[in-house]
């Protein structure tokens, strides 16, 4: 087996990304401190072309070194608005139509490994990642629409933030994917 070379993939240009059909999934980061973890989310929200990034609080925004040391001009392929909180940004997510999940430790919280499409109801969806330290504020969650969470067997609570949404973008890339692009 050999490994291909950046030239053999095809990748697409970042015009290309920009004109290119979109996953209806809006990822929302709610006062996430570490602008390594910003731009990891940047990167895997571009690998499975996820509509938007809403920016709320302290989340830095591009550009910036640290943000591009990960992103790797993700930051510049995938759409962003920044919020001043979480909550203007669900709040306008509503408006425009979208269900909006947490991916939190919470009560009737669904294990992100049991979801299935059919229980996804709505054309748009937004998932909300928090905090390092303290996850989505609960008057966030209050706002949203439901909780999603990743089950864990170890010893630990959490994951990093930028692994949580790796796991669940791709988890929504595979349950949407078929049919939903945008």
């Amino acid at each position: 087996m050999r490994k291909l070379k950046v030239t053999e993939m095809g990748r697409m240009n970042v015009e290309e990304f920009r004109q290119s059909a979109k996953l209806p999934l809006v990822v929302v980061l709610d006062d996430v401190r570490s602008m390594y973890n910003v731009g990891s989310v940047f990167r895997t929200s571009d690998a499975y072309r996820v509509s938007s990034i809403y920016l709320c609080g302290i989340t830095a925004t591009p550009p910036h070194t640290e943000i591009h040391k990960t992103a790797l001009g993700a930051e510049d392929s995938v759409a962003w608005t920044y919020f001043p909180s979480a909550h203007d940004a669900v709040d306008a997510l509503h408006a425009d139509g979208y269900t909006v999940l947490a991916l939190e430790q919470a009560e009737g919280s669904i294990d992100l490994s049991a979801l299935h499409a059919d229980q996804l109801h709505g054309d748009r969806f937004a998932l909300v990642l928090g905090n390092e330290v303290k996850g989505v504020q609960q008057s966030v969650v209050d706002r949203c629409d439901g909780c999603i969470e990743l089950p864990q067997f170890g010893t630990k609570h959490s994951l990093n933030v930028a692994t949580a949404a790796g796991i669940a973008i791709w988890e929504f890339f595979r349950l949407l994917r078929g049919g939903r692009l945008q």
